[in-house]
């Protein structure tokens, strides 16, 4: 497996890099960037968290935004943001050009309905071919992953721990998509990629896997009180509800005055990836 280095960047000690590659699972190049504290250069593996980005997104956004790179030197974690959708001549958008469906909206499902079941398949490629990618390249300890997300990536964090609670030591989220078949954001993309049987949606829920019994060993989200989205599409209270009849731990935070941007992200960041560290024995 091939990667092509975009750029290196010295910080904080250690080295943000960006990488391309061709991929299997998507049938496209995909870009993804991969931060190294100083710890790598002492020629021991080292904990992973993964940070899957929000509508739009590329993984530029966290990697020019989030304001990672202080903590991950300090705790030594490695810091993995891949994209949010396949991009490329062929590959299909929504057919309106709508932001929230097709190029930067993959919403981390292997599609199934034409045209995008070619191409929109980044269940595979987050949970599968990527994580290969990083344990050849990296000196990534497959033993110790964690993993976190904002807004459409949220969602994709808690699906993915929800469904591979062995994997995962850690997950958490800013401002998740939480019950995507309930909200218009998730009733799109879930019937767009996977088709009108909202059996196959709920692998894709996180509400409903927590309904039909995954489970994880507790949950960080954190929401702002001004974000224009909480209310129509992200529905926290659903997921406090479902955790709640559970049993599943779960901190809930609101804050006033944060919206939905990098700047919100990034003022919680520090909290998370200590909370990740914790979990993961750093």
């Amino acid at each position: 497996m091939t990667i092509e280095t975009v750029s290196l960047n010295r910080s904080y000690g250690g080295t943000q890099g960006v990488y391309k590659h061709a991929s299997r699972a998507t049938a496209t190049t995909m870009t993804f960037s991969v931060y190294l504290p100083p710890q790598a250069e002492k020629g021991v593996t080292l904990p992973v968290v993964w940070y899957l980005s929000g509508l739009t997104c590329t993984h530029a956004n966290v990697t020019e935004k989030g304001e990672f790179r202080r903590a991950c030197a300090e705790l030594g974690l490695i810091f993995v943001a891949p994209d949010t959708s396949p991009r490329g001549d062929g590959v299909p958008g929504d057919p309106a050009g709508a932001y929230d469906f097709g190029l930067g909206a993959g919403f981390y499902v292997d599609a199934t309905q034409p045209p995008f079941a070619q191409h929109y398949r980044m269940w595979s490629y987050v949970t599968e071919e990527l994580p290969a990618v990083i344990a050849e390249h990296f000196p990534a300890d497959r033993t110790r992953q964690s993993i976190l997300g904002h807004s459409m990536g949220g969602h994709g964090a808690l699906t993915i721990a929800l469904r591979l609670p062995d994997r995962y030591r850690a997950v958490s989220a800013f401002a998740p998509i939480v019950a995507p078949s309930q909200v218009p954001w998730g009733i799109k993309a879930l019937g767009g990629y996977l088709g009108d049987d909202r059996k196959a949606w709920r692998r894709h829920d996180a509400v409903a896997l927590i309904d039909d019994g995954a489970r994880v060993s507790d949950l960080l989200v954190d929401v702002g009180n001004a974000d224009q989205f909480l209310t129509q599409q992200l529905r926290p209270e659903l997921l406090e509800q479902a955790c709640t009849k559970a049993g599943i731990p779960l901190t809930l935070r609101r804050s006033d005055g944060y919206d939905h941007s990098y700047y919100f992200i990034s003022t919680f960041m520090d909290d998370h990836l200590r909370w990740h560290a914790a979990r993961l024995k750093v």
